[in-house]
Parts: C-alpha cells; structure tokens; sequence
C-alpha cells in the first residue's frame, strides 16, 4: 500500500513539474524570432544557396549589417539560355554565338530577341542565306550586289549597331515600324513574322 502511495506522490509531482518546463521551453523559442525582429545580437545568421538544374535562380539567406535572416532572390540571366535553345531547336550555326548575340544586345539597348526574330524572319537563321557571306539578316542584299562580312561574330555586332542607330534612334522601334525601312515593300507579313518568333523566344 505504501509502495502504491509513494508512486502517486512521484507521478502526481512530477508530472506537473514536467508540464511546467515544457510550457517554459515552448516560451524561449516562440521568443526567437521577436529578438531578431528587435534587432538583438543574432551571431553569424545562416546562409543557404538554392539553384535549379540550370543554375537560373539562386536563393540566399544572408543579412549581414542586422544579424536578422531575410531572402534575396538572384536570378542568373537565363536569356542567353532562351536565345542557345531557340537556336539549337532550329540547328542554326549562330547557336554557338548566343551570348554574343545577348550581349550586344544589351550594348546597343535592344530587345534582347531582336536580331534572332530577324535573321529568322530573313534567312531561317542562316539556313537560306548567301553561302560565305555571313549575312543572316538580309541587310545590304539588293540588285547591286550582296553585302557580306567575315565571321557571324563581326556580323552579329554590326547589325546590332546598325538596329540601334539606324531604328531605334531614329524612333523605330516596334516590327512594324522598323518594316517601314527595313522592309517597305512587304505587305505587314515581315512585321508578322518578327514579332511571332520574338513571342517564341520569350
């Protein structure tokens, strides 16, 4: 009888005991993110990198000058990826110079799928324009002769140059403005076809 007494004396008081300690507990770490929020010294907050398979985002958590935790979201520029794609699909030679491609276009303040619509629009990207001559986009080819360049790569800066300062600049710089000098005898099936391949690109 003594032995059943002394067990619910031990049950009944440590019970109550373990109760309390847990509620205390519960308390400190429910406190956790009231101290970050109040600014109090937080030592080295944690940092975490989160990517996909292409590398495309990249996920931080880091505040340094604070000690809180927050999230940063950098986006490695996955363009040049969406221009390489587009133009492998297609197995257009200029698909190895899609980061050029993006990059003068950042130089020269174009859409960044401008001059791929282009020369799609114009050759198929590459696929149907005049053999050794580079020229993808149909500029300079009339009835008094081809105009012609050395490499893709002097040829894909020189168009971009050419969009900025001979369109753009000049304010034209929808499809269908740029079709006005660029093309002016189509019926709007250039401005059409540009701004479809550009929407693919996307």
């Amino acid at each position: 009888m003594k032995e059943k007494i002394f067990f619910l004396v031990l049950f009944f008081g440590l019970v109550p005991v373990l109760i309390i300690s847990e509620l205390v507990l519960l308390g400190k770490i429910s406190s956790l993110p009231q101290l970050r929020s109040e600014g109090l010294s937080v030592s080295a907050a944690p940092s975490f990198r989160f990517e996909n398979l292409l590398g495309e985002k990249v996920l931080s958590y880091r505040d340094q000058k604070e000690g809180k935790i927050s999230a940063n979201l950098i986006g490695a520029d996955a363009r040049p990826i969406l221009i390489e794609r587009y133009l492998s699909a297609y197995n257009s030679p200029l698909a190895e110079f899609s980061e050029l491609i993006f990059d003068s276009s950042q130089q020269y303040g174009l859409d960044y799928r401008l001059t791929t619509a282009i020369a799609q629009q114009e050759s198929n990207l590459c696929k149907k324009s005049p053999p050794n001559c580079f020229n993808c986009w149909g500029v300079g080819i009339h009835s008094r002769g081809t105009m012609c360049f050395d490499s893709y790569p002097e040829a894909i800066i020189w168009v971009a140059k050419y969009l900025r300062q001979e369109y753009l600049d000049k304010g034209l710089e929808t499809p269908e403005e740029i079709m006005s000098k660029y093309c002016p005898l189509s019926n709007g099936s250039w401005a059409v076809g540009v701004k479809q391949f550009m929407a693919e690109l996307e």
